[in-house]
């Protein structure tokens, strides 16, 4: 498979079909040191298993036209890293160089031409359980794996269909939702759930004044009237994606972009609707609640702003005037 580790082994985890591990044979970078994958064990009283106290990121890496892998907007992703952890009072045990540089030696050391990177800073064992704790055994480690098309490569090309959920976003003082700590995505596992298991692709999520938020790991756009429209980043997590598809929009294609509050029956009216992420990249959404947006397919805005985030990410057409967004992994 294309970007795949050098080496990597794909083996069935004992269970008779099982899929193959994406993360076999892979080396991950654990409180300082590489360890092989199988090696990179969890104490099962770690207090981020029981309790969900912990953040991470998610964090692409793309084969660029040199052949060098880039990663993207690596610098931002870090820094969100530590404002989450700062935001939990999680303290962190390295300075942000030294994620940044395990992030770029865990690419080169498993050889990978395009991946998915995964750090994250969790709480072990070593403080003991209980919902208090006056001592903070704090845990970093970063994974990678090719992962493709979050949503699948036709998502990418004919748009998906999304559900609204019927769980709401949390309220702004409920979860602390500038943080991306690893506990409050059980909400969105339970909307994507009731989404796919109702026959959609993807759950889009209120707040719990109603009004649109998000969808269940990515921002959302509307295209309407010759503007485009996001949720203020009062009640959405601030995406990486999210800000640089806007700076595209403005720069590239002469798109003003109003942060504002949506209503649910606004996106049903809307000419487009999209969804980023770091995972999802730009995903055009054709059909919200069994209602067509706008011709029911993928629509122009969404497909020439994910051609132009393509070029970008991948040093091609255009990515001179973003190579900031760029850290080759060479």
């Amino acid at each position: 498979m294309k970007g795949k580790a050098k080496g990597m082994v794909s083996k069935n985890s004992g269970s008779s079909g099982a899929a193959p591990s994406p993360f076999e044979g892979t080396k991950v970078w654990m409180d300082g040191r590489f360890v092989d994958y199988k090696d990179a064990s969890v104490s099962v009283n770690s207090h981020s298993l029981h309790y969900g106290l912990g953040a991470f990121e998610g964090i692409r890496c793309y084969e660029t036209k040199k052949g060098v892998p880039a990663i993207f907007r690596l610098d931002e992703h870090i820094d969100r890293l530590f404002s989450s952890c700062h935001i939990l009072q999680i303290p962190i045990p390295y300075e942000k160089k030294d994620i940044k540089d395990a992030i770029i030696q865990t690419v080169k050391i498993n050889k990978f031409k395009e991946c998915y990177i995964r750090p994250i800073v969790f709480i072990g064992d070593g403080g003991g359980l209980g919902i208090f704790l006056k001592n903070y055994d704090t845990r970093v480690a970063v994974t990678a794996w090719y992962w493709g098309a979050y949503l699948g490569e036709e998502a990418l090309k004919n748009g998906i269909r999304a559900k609204v959920s019927s769980y709401a976003r949390f309220h702004v003082n409920t979860f602390m939702g500038m943080s991306k700590s690893t506990g409050q995505y059980i909400n969105s596992i339970l909307a994507k759930k009731e989404a796919v298991n109702g026959g959609y692709d993807e759950a889009i999520m209120l707040d719990t004044s109603g009004l649109v938020c998000e969808a269940s790991g990515e921002n959302i756009f509307v295209y309407s009237g010759g503007f485009i429209k996001t949720p203020p980043l009062s009640s959405v997590l601030p995406g990486i994606t999210r800000n640089s598809v806007i700076e595209i929009m403005e720069k590239e294609m002469g798109l003003k972009v109003k942060e504002e509050r949506i209503t649910r029956d606004q996106l049903y009216i809307a000419d487009e609707v999209f969804l980023t992420g770091t995972a999802a990249e730009v995903t055009p959404v054709r059909e919200i609640d069994d209602r067509k947006i706008g011709a029911g397919k993928a629509g122009k805005v969404a497909l020439e702003l994910q051609s132009l985030f393509f070029d970008i990410v991948k040093g091609k057409n255009g990515a001179s005037k973003y190579k900031k967004w760029l850290t080759y992994a060479d």
